[in-house]
């Protein structure tokens, strides 16, 4: 059996200062890379366009999509206006991403989101987001930490019978977390397999015969370096990858 191959999003990174200030480069965090190599994939990173018959392709030629972390996503795509403590967004990588999910569920591939991957999702898919953690009441704990970035922070409980539920067999997960913003109204044909402490939604699944989209508000690619639970997460990703694969 082959590896599968894993579409990885990237995004754009410009440089600021000496000879080539204000050039832009594709580049992706190599924890994703190391993360789907380590599950048994073969990782293909998607550089950011705009041109939908590319990315299309892109989605056509490989097996799965993993959605990776980056900016806020625009609310103006969930129908609100832009609220004070909204952080920096990047429209074009919205709409790059929106493609790929769309293109991924047309053609039944596989995808898994990390932190801004699965907003993308939920609001792609007809839900929204708070724009800041501040914006739902309830919220109590600390979501973006300061701590080494493989470093688990917080609890999550987590939901019977769903793909979490033998990575975390007790119920109870550690994860780290860097977001300001988390989902608001879900996503219509999605259920909530995760939460924190004080209510917030830490992970989302759409599974089916036809679908399979599920989404990480944490970042399993950083704590995948000595963590059993994220390299589970993506083993048990490539391996749903394989299972749907049309040889």
């Amino acid at each position: 059996m082959k590896k599968p191959i894993i579409g990885i999003s990237s995004n754009v990174f410009e440089l600021e200062k000496g000879l080539f200030a204000g050039y832009k480069r594709a580049y992706v965090d190599i924890s994703y890379i190391n993360a789907v190599i380590n599950a048994g994939g073969v990782p293909h990173l998607l550089p950011l366009n705009e041109h939908e018959e590319i990315i299309e392709e892109f989605v056509k030629n490989v097996d799965g999509i993993v959605l990776t972390g980056g900016a806020d996503v625009f609310p103006l795509l969930y129908g609100e206006e832009p609220k004070e403590k909204l952080g920096e967004i990047f429209p074009e990588r919205d709409k790059f991403d929106s493609l790929l999910i769309r293109f991924a569920m047309a053609y039944k591939k596989p995808i898994l989101g990390i932190c801004r991957g699965m907003q993308i999702i939920n609001v792609e898919c007809g839900g929204s987001l708070y724009q800041d953690l501040s914006y739902n009441e309830n919220i109590a704990i600390k979501h973006f930490q300061k701590a080494r970035s493989h470093t688990p922070t917080h609890s999550i409980n987590v939901a019977s019978n769903s793909f979490l539920t033998d990575i975390y067999p007790e119920g109870v997960g550690f994860i780290n977390s860097y977001h300001h913003q988390i989902v608001n109204q879900l996503a219509p044909g999605f259920v909530v397999t995760a939460k924190s402490a004080d209510g917030a939604i830490e992970a989302i699944e759409n599974i089916s015969d036809d679908t399979f989209v599920i989404g990480v508000q944490w970042h399993p690619e950083m704590m995948a370096v000595n963590d059993e639970a994220a390299q589970k997460l993506f083993k048990k990703f490539i391996n749903e990858v394989n299972s749907r694969k049309k040889y």
